[in-house]
């Protein structure tokens, strides 16, 4: 094998043969930092995935709803204010104007996957002596389903939405007393009011949510609300969910809608991901610090120890250059194998905690992401962070004078 190593190869690889000892402490750590490295980042991955999941399973990427109601102060023709106190005026149930053109449009458009029309307001469901004001949400079963997945949650019945159907939470139906097959009675504030029958109970892990969210055909709810061919809000899943906002804004100024992006609803969150990112950028930077002057400082090790070594090299006829690659290859060598062994040493750690670390409830605490591109990374990462440590050490040994290397 020798045999097609350059020169510099092989007076890397036996200087690093020769200080095993140093050499073994060396791979150690870098082990340690790339295993540190490795599991952060697959952890927080993991975390994040689960996060997301939660918030964008339970609704929607956009929502788009009709513009506010603006009062405005009353004027004669000459322009002067006949009453100088507004009040902001009391915000009714309002279908979006033209909703289908805009429906259509949204379809259009590329960067938009799945797009929900829904008539949603408030009413009373009431079952005997026990009443409980809810939201009721008509929804078209085919396409908003594919948005907030109701069918996932399902822990009784099914999500089937006839006319006179209903899916209720697990909160409201425990408050209320009823299970599947059993009768609703719906009121609304309009005095519209329907018996529904209870097709499914789902659980979407929040009580304030299983206790107020229901949902009925579009039609239903349409007909409750008084919004006969109404539309209160449109939903939409899109390609990118971190561009949101910006598809929101674009949005909201060519049509006439208020569109509310899943990033300015949920800012703590958003904010809170962003948080878990830079620190863990900063964990990254910190330990790939710290092993780049563990490299760095076993290299000048070497360097002061063979100076005899590199001054005999030198005298027969070395250049300055080859001395120069010499340590760059012994660090590029020493991170790229304790990125092997860090690898490693971070997907058994991350194994090992997803196998033991559960919610109280036994399922995963977040779902084990062990993508290849990571590991590619830290191994690229740590190659590159092992040349860069050995640049000092190697400039030093190749300014040694060979005459004065000998003498030691």
């Amino acid at each position: 094998m020798k045999h097609w190593l350059s020169f510099e190869w092989i007076a890397a690889l036996r200087f690093l043969a020769e200080g095993r000892l140093q050499t073994a402490f060396i791979i150690g750590g870098i082990t340690i930092g790339v295993g540190v490295i490795v599991f952060m980042s697959a952890m927080l991955a993991g975390l994040q995935a689960n996060f997301i999941k939660r918030v964008l399973t339970a609704q929607s990427q956009i929502q788009l709803l009709p513009p506010d109601e603006v009062a405005r102060p009353l004027r004669h023709n000459h322009g002067e204010v006949e009453l100088a106190i507004v009040q902001r005026p009391t915000q009714r149930l309002l279908s979006i104007d033209q909703w289908q053109t805009i429906e259509a449009a949204m379809h259009n458009r590329s960067d938009i996957i799945v797009v929900a029309n829904i008539a949603s307001g408030s009413a009373l469901a009431i079952r005997g002596d026990a009443s409980h004001s809810i939201t009721l949400t008509g929804v078209e079963s085919d396409s908003y389903f594919r948005i907030v997945r109701v069918p996932d949650y399902i822990v009784a019945g099914e999500p089937r939405l006839g006319t006179d159907d209903i899916l209720i939470g697990t909160e409201l139906a425990k408050d209320l007393g009823v299970t599947v097959s059993d009768k609703l009675n719906v009121s609304t504030a309009n005095g519209a009011s329907r018996v529904l029958t209870v097709r499914g109970i789902f659980d979407l892990g929040n009580k304030g949510v299983n206790q107020r969210n229901t949902y009925v055909a579009l039609r239903t709810a349409q007909s409750l609300l008084d919004l006969i061919g109404g539309a209160t809000s449109i939903e939409l899943t899109i390609t990118d969910i971190y561009a949101a906002e910006a598809i929101a804004r674009d949005i909201a100024a060519a049509y006439p809608v208020q569109a509310d992006s899943w990033i300015k609803t949920n800012a703590q969150f958003f904010t809170a991901v962003q948080a878990q990112k830079n620190s863990n950028t900063m964990i990254r930077l910190f330990v790939g610090i710290s092993v780049a002057f563990g490299i760095a400082a076993v290299l000048v090790v070497s360097v002061i120890q063979r100076s005899k070594d590199i001054g005999i090299m030198r005298a027969m006829g070395a250049r300055r250059g080859q001395m120069l690659r010499i340590f760059l290859i012994q660090g590029g060598v020493l991170g790229f194998i304790g990125s092997l062994f860090g690898a490693l040493l971070g997907a058994a750690a991350l194994i090992l905690w997803h196998r033991y670390a559960r919610q109280v409830d036994g399922s995963e605490l977040f779902p084990l992401i062990l993508e290849p591109s990571l590991f590619i990374s830290a191994a690229g990462l740590a190659t590159v962070t092992g040349v860069i440590a050995g640049i000092a050490p190697a400039l030093r040994a190749a300014r040694l004078d060979p005459v004065e290397a000998i003498r030691g």
